[in-house]
């Protein structure tokens, strides 16, 4: 399953609006089940992911390219009035990148 979220900019235009970006998100398995039936329009979530560069070809045949975060973590900021929202285990991802240690996380510097 697929959706869009809005992310606003931290500065605002000339005429004082603030603008947004939109960034698709892919998720999959039960977070996908659990997404479309409890996420709406204007819904509050934080989303954890890595970042998918896509290549397709659309219905003209026209070559695209597509930027999308594939989710492993998506987490309901609001609550429903009418139901309670489910919790969501992680889910690991196959090829998932351990977590690597910057230099100056060790004390180490990253100039030479």
């Amino acid at each position: 399953a697929s959706f869009t979220i809005a992310v606003n900019r931290a500065f605002t235009t000339r005429q004082g609006e603030r603008e947004a970006d939109f960034i698709p998100i892919v998720v999959w398995r039960k977070r996908a089940e659990t997404c479309s039936e409890y996420l709406a329009k204007g819904s509050q979530v934080a989303v954890e992911g890595r970042l998918q560069i896509r290549n397709y070809e659309d219905k003209d045949g026209v070559k695209r390219r597509v930027a999308e975060v594939v989710a492993w973590s998506v987490q309901f900021l609001q609550r429903l009035k009418k139901q309670s929202l489910p919790e969501i285990p992680e889910e690991k991802e196959e090829n998932q990148i351990d977590k690597i240690p910057l230099p100056e996380e060790k004390g180490e510097s990253l100039e030479t």
